[in-house]
């Protein structure tokens, strides 16, 4: 697994290639924390939150990464493996900011979906 240092690197590196017309009103940025995030749904305490799109609150609008969950689900990765995970992930959250600001809740209601899902085939 890379280290902090060496993933914000890349996350900067990633962040510079978007196109500036996503950053719009994310004024708090992307910010990377070193914890481990954990979902309370996880039934086997196995499910990990990587990402998440902040909205509505006295910070602003903000995606946080979350390092030490990246290196609990994908710590075995390569570094290029793992810079795919993050593009994903940063898509994923971006994605969330573009429809906050449209009024929309796609991604929203697929995230609850999926989350139902594992759920249902925990039990």
């Amino acid at each position: 697994m890379v280290s902090l240092d060496e993933m914000e690197e890349m996350l900067n590196e990633i962040v510079a290639t978007f196109p500036k017309a996503l950053f719009n009103k994310l004024n708090g940025g992307i910010i990377l924390l070193p914890e481990v995030k954990r979902n309370p749904k996880g039934k086997r305490n196995d499910l990990y939150i990587l990402g998440q799109y902040h909205f509505g609150g006295g910070m602003g609008r903000y995606i946080s990464i979350y390092y030490g969950s990246f290196n609990r689900v994908y710590g075995y990765l390569d570094k290029e493996g793992l810079r795919d995970r993050l593009i994903d992930t940063l898509k994923h959250e971006f994605i969330h900011h573009l429809e906050s600001l449209a009024g929309e809740r796609d991604l929203e209601i697929e995230d609850q979906e999926n989350m139902a899902r594992y759920l249902r085939d925990a039990d």
